[in-house]
């Protein structure tokens, strides 16, 4: 399944705004990352713009954002950008494909 790197940006307005909706948000990335589709995902150091990286596996680039359209950050209007790209992973592609098999080989 194809790997995609999704970054948002955050107004430094919304602060408070996110505190209230993190831990719904929180749950949505936990049930993503206990299904398999989220791999890796945080948000920017302090000295950063603020913001996130989610990696997520997905089908297409239109699966992962419609999957990412039901984070509740996204419906409370506090990501003031999104970028969705495919991500070729070349260092590390090994080490993936072995997590990928066993999160599958734990499932069954």
């Amino acid at each position: 399944m194809p790997t995609f790197a999704v970054t948002y940006a955050y107004s430094d307005s919304s602060s408070d705004a996110r505190d209230a909706a993190r831990p719904r948000h929180v749950e949505f990335l936990k049930a993503q990352f206990e299904s398999g589709r989220l791999v890796r995902s945080g948000p920017f150091g302090p000295e950063e713009t603020p913001g996130a990286l989610l990696i997520i596996e997905g089908i297409s680039k239109a699966d992962v954002e419609d999957l990412l359209d039901e984070d509740p950050f996204h419906h409370a209007g506090l990501i003031e950008e999104r970028t969705v790209r495919q991500w070729n992973i070349f260092f590390g592609a090994e080490q993936t494909a072995k997590q990928a098999a066993e999160r599958s080989a734990g499932q069954n």
